[in-house]
């Protein structure tokens, strides 16, 4: 232990666990993916209609299910999972009102979900007749050691026979209507010799083709390990799978240990094509991978998403709706303060940053919405994403000069010179240390007309005088002072410049 950390145990049972190592080979020992770049979206594929619905407390009614498969259609997603249609009657009416009623658009692909069990997969394939869009069927069981002992009771070779089984029968039941999917659930806790000789078994028996392929998906279900391993488990199969021209390799990150979004873009490095996710994350226990993080940290990178997120609050209000889960105030884009700076630091950056943005667009003759984007702490333009810049700073006990003069700037016209701005700056202190609340423009704007403007006049030499017009149409005049007792400012109005510098100076005898 290093002098410097004095930190001690805890009392918490931390030898009851195994790390990764421990519990699966990570045969991958020359691996490419960390020189690989990020350069194109995946094919993204909602799982919120069957996946996300499973978590939910109150799982989604046949009106709420319609209203987020019509949200994803319009944001322009292409391959959605719409449900478990063996698994309850609500799921499989609602493939049913799909294939009956044209909902989907001809180019939206359906997605339908079903365990290694004969009963559920003719059900499965029931749900799906006639269906005019192009549809896979989404073959799933676990695979890793403890799910194929505690849960299944089987063997390798045992469980592998009950899998070809159940493939032979989505193949004999929905033939050449259908496209495949195989999930060997728990992939990253399954053997790597045995995972990838059932996904090789599958693509031949479904007969993958450049022209046909098959999914396979390779999800964490249960996060283990740093994303790092993910990847490298994910290589290792890119690298080794059989016709892997004729196979779309897709994961599907859930989020346990709170690195699904890492583990996700470290998977398309590693050569994963397609993932699996939830619109902002829900999921059994800690949630899926969320693809509206995932799709907006490439747009941040200068990536098309290739997806639609530019009402993000509209987005936001419908899958609250759906789900009837809130969507925290921090969440990655679309929470409502992830543009929002309180601290004075910040606040005086973005400040300038945004200041500095106009100038150069206006200097360039392009719009503003065209420009490099490069305003400090904001990571994208919130413009991008339907939000204004009002929320951008907000004020508090923590801000400073530059919040305080960013927001009577955008909200009633007013530029305070640099050092009335630091006098006004220590009356707004006191006030939010004493309220211990934030403080809007509009109060601000009465502290200031109560501290300047309607102050008692005082008996002083006149050291500095500056105007400041106001969206009303109304200007304002500050002169500063020095009086025996110090120096402070004082504030006159007028219809016009010289109307309010004559009250100011009044006011100072």
């Amino acid at each position: 232990m290093y002098r410097w950390n004095t930190q001690r145990p805890s009392p918490m049972p931390s030898h009851r666990y195994r790390d990764v190592y421990a519990r699966v080979p990570v045969p991958l020992s020359e691996r490419d993916w960390p020189a690989n770049r990020l350069a194109q979206a995946p094919l993204w594929v909602p799982v919120d209609l069957r996946d996300g619905n499973q978590a939910l407390a109150e799982p989604m009614d046949p009106e709420r299910k319609r209203r987020f498969f019509e949200l994803m259609v319009e944001m322009g997603y292409k391959e959605i999972e719409v449900g478990y249609p063996s698994a309850s009657q609500t799921d499989y009416d609602f493939v049913r009102l799909i294939a009956e009623t044209g909902l989907a658009p001809e180019d939206v692909t359906i997605v339908v979900f079903t365990p290694a069990r004969r009963d559920l997969i003719e059900r499965t394939v029931e749900s799906v007749a006639g269906m005019p869009n192009p549809v896979v069927i989404h073959l799933y069981a676990a695979t890793a050691p403890v799910w194929r002992e505690v849960v299944l009771g089987r063997d390798r070779d045992e469980l592998k026979a009950l899998i070809v089984a159940a493939g032979e029968d989505v193949l004999r039941l929905a033939g050449d209507r259908v496209r495949f999917e195989f999930s060997p659930e728990v992939f990253n806790l399954t053997e790597p010799d045995y995972v990838l000789d059932l996904c090789s078994t599958m693509t031949e028996l479904w007969d993958a083709s450049p022209d046909r392929p098959v999914i396979l998906n390779l999800p964490a279900t249960v996060e283990v390990a740093t994303p790092n391993v993910y990847a490298d488990q994910i290589e290792y199969m890119s690298k080794n799978l059989d016709r892997r021209d004729s196979v779309i390799l897709s994961v599907h990150p859930h989020n346990d240990r709170g690195t699904g979004i890492a583990c996700a873009e470290l998977a398309l490095l590693a050569g994963a094509q397609r993932v699996e996710g939830c619109i902002f994350g829900n999921g059994e226990r800690t949630g899926n991978v969320d693809i509206a993080t995932l799709a907006l940290n490439l747009h941040a990178q200068g990536i098309d998403p290739m997806i639609d997120f530019s009402d993000i609050d509209r987005i936001r209000r419908t899958v609250e709706h759906c789900t009837r889960l809130p969507v925290h105030e921090r969440h990655p884009y679309v929470g409502d303060l992830v543009h929002t700076a309180f601290s004075g630091t910040h606040q005086d950056a973005i400040r300038k940053g945004l200041a500095e943005h106009r100038a150069r667009a206006a200097a360039a003759g392009v719009p503003e919405r065209e420009l490099e984007w490069r305003v400090p702490y904001l990571p994208v333009d919130p413009a991008d994403l339907g939000r204004t810049y009002e929320a951008v700073i907000r004020v508090n006990s923590q801000s400073g000069k530059g919040g305080i003069a960013h927001l009577l700037s955008t909200g009633y016209g007013v530029e305070l010179p640099r050092r009335l701005q630091i006098d006004f700056a220590r009356h707004v202190q006191r006030h939010t240390d004493r309220t211990g609340a934030e403080v809007t423009a509009k109060e601000l704007w009465e502290l200031l007309r109560e501290v300047y403007l309607d102050a008692p006049a005082v008996s002083g030499e006149v050291l500095e005088r500056a105007t400041c017009p106001t969206t009303s149409g109304e200007v304002l005049a500050f002169v500063e002072y020095a009086a025996p007792d110090g120096r402070g400012w004082i504030g006159g109005r007028g219809r016009t410049e010289a109307e309010a510098t004559a009250e100011a100076l009044a006011r100072v005898g």
